[in-house]
C-alpha cells in the first residue's frame, strides 16, 4: 500500500475515494524511562529513550491507518497528516493521530 502526504500519487491515477482514515496510538513512559530522560536533559543531549517511543509510536499509528484503509478496500492513502500530542497528568503520555484520505488507483 502507498501511504503519502501528497495529494496525489505520481503515474497512478486516483478512481475512487473510500473516506478519511485514521491511526491513533497512546502510549505512555515508565518511570525509569523518565528518569533516565531527565538525566540527559540535565546532562544534555538527545534522548534515545523518547525518541524509540515516538518513532514506535508513530509507526503503530501508521500501520493502524493502513489496517484501516486497507479494510475499507483502499490501496493507497494520500494527503497523510501526523500529529503529535502530550497528554495526562505531568505530560507523561505520547498520542500520535495519522490521518489522510483511503482511495483506490489504477
Amino acid at each position: 500500500m502507498i501511504i503519502t502526504t501528497t495529494p496525489q500519487i505520481e503515474g497512478k491515477k486516483i478512481v475512487e475515494y473510500k473516506g478519511v482514515v485514521f491511526g491513533e496510538v497512546i502510549s505512555g513512559v515508565n518511570f525509569i524511562k523518565d528518569f533516565m530522560a531527565g538525566i540527559r536533559d540535565f546532562v544534555g543531549g538527545r534522548s534515545q529513550t523518547y525518541e524509540e517511543e515516538l518513532i514506535n509510536a508513530r509507526n503503530n499509528a501508521m500501520e493502524e491507518m493502513r489496517k484501516r484503509a486497507e479494510a475499507m478496500g483502499a490501496d493507497a492513502v494520500v494527503g497523510v497528516d501526523v500529529d503529535y500530542e502530550v497528554l495526562g497528568q505531568g505530560g507523561g503520555m505520547l498520542m500520535v493521530t495519522v490521518s489522510g484520505t483511503a482511495v483506490v488507483t489504477e
